[in-house]
């Protein structure tokens, strides 16, 4: 389907009253787009109503970000700010939203003159429409609206190699209004950006040049350049470091803060963040998120860099933020008064009452660790920092500047300054993120032992194991994971794996595994007793059949299976092979059956232990029947035909003393007769001699009924003999067989 090519004109309206045209070119062919600077454009706001400034519906150019800001940073907006925008994508106004604009104080007046104050930016995607309205509040003192209000529109640009391919051809004409904020390079910037309900500033002047942002986002190139007179060296960490996209990657227009980096002798804490707006972005739009916070901190708020060390996306990617070098003590702009022995790392999107992911708070853990290792700092500690400002955090603890206080070290912005940033949610995940960060292993459970069995508390194995195990730690922060066995190191797997093998010798051992987190700190489990054994079970008893008592048919005689394994270690189960399948416990000795009668039949059985060995045994068994008439008759007997009976007829006596005799070669044997209200008894002899006397009284008829079975050690020839007794009322005796097993 070919996709159609639409053109828009449309207006910029200007701060200074002049308009613009310009054209939008829609989605045509789908290719992709030669890169497209960040640009951020300022609309003034209105005067309306007392108390009141707005931007009707204007048309504007493309954005996706965007804050509303006034002259004079020492100034606060005491009030709301609103916006709504149209989105390019769907073509429909958005809900109002509303603005963070409680921002921090400047630190030093002085080094803001030419600073503005500003809300937070707030990511609204590809948008081509603005509306906006600021309104004070009410009966507060000093609540007029601060002078030179205006919305300040960024456009993020397109400036990776993936963007570039991604984006679809859109503004073919370049306007910049007459108003658009520039780089306030002669100004130092106001103190810092406050990633959540206000801002936080620095606790200096504009930072010192330094060495060259990362060129990647691999450890080994996102570090500073060769340390000079005003770069302090890098020192090793103590855990590694993590991959950062470096700003080149991400598309920093170097040209924004052309400042010297500034530093600080060291890193003793980190402060954590979010950057408040939505967590509805793709993370394929991070980068350009990141670009339009750098250029909104230094063309809107006036600021000589963007105010975080690092940023870090909902997918767990690591932004490089305030240039200088990743692997330096960078001054950051992020947290007011604490600045000067902070880094600070900023979460996008809002987290007040929605939970940043796991893979946020793993990569926070990451690159604090690898900070705080840097100067032998352990993150689920404490420390004591110099506040660099006189003022309130969101607890209401009280600070004085130049006194010391003691701090997390991995702590939340509310912490330092009265802000609710990070947001509820990310603040109650903090102590997830020291623990990830410090070690040691959190959650380590050795979750199975395959390739044993278990039986009690033992493990059984004939040698070949392999560990399993699971964490609440993710993977990247665990060095390594170490099987022991008997308590020396047997395997080693990698920080990401979750099993690992080893061979076992003959013998009783202890199985344990120990995960190495990347700080060296340890954690071992319980150890495990397995056994390794390669002894086979052994059937004491083979597999062997009886008759027993049942309804017997031309192709189903009713049988017992008896066996009785057992094993020198531990005895898991016993299987029935053939003639049929079923499982066994190992205490069980016997199980009812049938058998196909005048066929030999294999009954196959299999033996296993705990430990996976095994031992077969069969025996061939030919269940026989032997009807009435191969029987030897005494005295009167009468043929009755039925379906119901073997064969369709059966034998019937009701004289006292009539006798029927088989003789056959087997080592069991079954009785089989028909049984109703009317019947009889009668006596049983084996090879001569009366051992049971059998009352065939039933409350209900029933044919081919084996009620009486005898079974041998082993196969010879026996006689059977059966004789009417002639019971009063109910003499008769109806037969229907023999049954043996050959």
């Amino acid at each position: 389907m070919k996709r159609r090519a639409w053109i828009t004109l449309g207006a910029v309206v200007l701060g200074g009253g002049g308009v613009a045209t310009y054209a939008i070119a829609g989605p045509s062919s789908g290719h992709g787009q030669a890169k497209r600077p960040v640009k951020v454009y300022a609309l003034a706001l209105q005067n309306a109503a007392s108390g009141k400034r707005e931007l009707p519906r204007t048309q504007t150019k493309q954005f996706s970000m965007l804050g509303v800001s006034w002259k004079d940073a020492g100034k606060r907006l005491h009030g709301t700010a609103q916006v709504r925008t149209h989105s390019i994508e769907t073509g429909e106004w958005t809900a109002w939203k509303d603005l963070e604009a409680n921002v921090d104080p400047l630190e030093d007046p002085k080094a803001g003159a030419g600073a503005r104050g500003a809300s937070e930016p707030l990511w609204v995607g590809p948008s081509d429409g603005v509306q906006v309205q600021v309104v004070r509040k009410d009966g507060s003192a000093g609540s007029a609206l601060p002078k030179g209000l205006e919305v300040n529109l960024v456009d993020p640009g397109v400036a990776t190699a993936a963007e570039q391919k991604a984006a679809p051809a859109a503004y073919v004409a370049d306007v910049t209004p007459s108003d658009s904020v520039s780089p306030t390079d002669s100004a130092s910037p106001t103190d810092s950006v406050s990633p959540t309900d206000s801002a936080s500033p620095t606790d200096s002047a504009s930072p010192t040049d330094s060495a060259s942002p990362s060129d990647s986002a691999s450890p080994s190139t996102s570090t500073s350049a060769s340390p000079t007179a005003g770069t302090p060296t890098a020192p090793p960490s103590t855990v590694p470091e993590p991959p950062i996209v470096s700003r080149a990657d991400w598309g920093a227009d170097e040209s924004l803060s052309p400042d010297p980096s500034e530093y600080n002798a060291d890193v003793k804490a980190v402060f954590v963040h979010h950057t408040d707006g939505t967590n509805d972005y793709s993370c394929a739009d991070s980068a350009a998120i990141v670009r339009g916070i750098y250029a909104y901190h230094t063309q809107t708020n006036g600021w000589n860099d963007i105010g975080y060390n690092f940023l870090v996306d909902k997918c767990g990617t690591i932004f490089e933020g305030r240039k200088g070098g990743v692997d330096l003590p960078v001054l950051g702009a992020h947290t007011y008064g604490w600045n000067r022995e902070s880094a600070g790392i900023a979460v996008l999107g809002e987290y007040t009452s929605t939970s940043a992911s796991n893979a946020a708070l793993e990569s926070i853990a990451r690159i604090a660790a690898w900070k705080l290792g840097q100067y032998n700092a352990d993150p689920a500690t404490t420390v004591q920092l110099k506040a660099g400002a006189t003022q309130t955090n969101y607890f209401a603890t009280g600070f004085t500047a130049g006194n010391s206080y003691t701090f997390n070290r991995i702590s939340g912005h509310r912490d330092g300054y009265n802000t609710q940033c990070p947001g509820n949610s990310l603040y109650a995940q903090l102590p997830t993120v020291r623990a990830w960060a410090s070690g040691p292993v959190q959650g380590l459970k050795l979750t199975s032992l395959s390739g044993a069995g278990l039986s009690g508390s033992t493990y059984y194995t004939k040698g070949a194991v392999t560990a399993n195990w699971s964490t609440t730690t993710p993977g990247s922060l665990i060095s390594r994971f170490e099987l022991l066995v008997d308590g020396k190191v047997a395997a080693t797997a990698s920080g990401t794996s979750t099993s690992v093998g080893a061979t076992l010798a003959l013998g009783t051992h202890s199985v344990a595994v120990r995960a190495v987190h990347q700080s060296g700190k340890t954690t071992t489990t319980a150890a495990l007793n397995v056994v390794a054994e390669t002894t086979a079970p052994t059937f004491t008893t083979a597999p062997k059949l009886s008759l027993r008592t049942g309804t017997v048919n031309t192709g189903a005689v009713p049988v017992t299976l008896g066996w009785k394994a057992t094993d020198n270690a531990a005895l898991k189960s016993v299987s029935l092979l053939t003639p049929t399948t079923a499982t066994f416990g190992p205490t069980t000795t016997s199980s009812s059956r049938t058998a196909v009668s005048g066929t030999a039949s294999t009954w196959s059985m299999k033996a296993y232990d705990y430990a996976g060995n095994t031992r077969t045994s069969s025996a061939s068994f030919t269940p026989v029947i032997l009807q009435e008439t191969s029987a030897t008759k005494s005295g009167s007997w009468t043929a009755r035909s039925s379906t119901s009976y073997l064969g369709g007829k059966s034998y019937s006596s009701g004289s006292t003393g009539a006798s029927l005799t088989w003789t056959f070669t087997g080592r069991s044997a079954s009785w089989v007769v028909s049984r109703a209200s009317t019947s009889g008894q009668a006596y049983i002899y084996v090879d001569g001699v009366k051992v049971s006397t059998v009352d065939l009284k039933s409350s209900t008829t029933l044919y081919r009924q084996a009620i009486w079975t005898k079974t041998w050690s082993s196969s010879a020839k026996h006689t059977v003999k059966i004789v009417v007794v002639g019971t009063s009322g109910r003499p008769t005796v109806t037969t229907d067989g023999l049954v043996y097993i050959g």
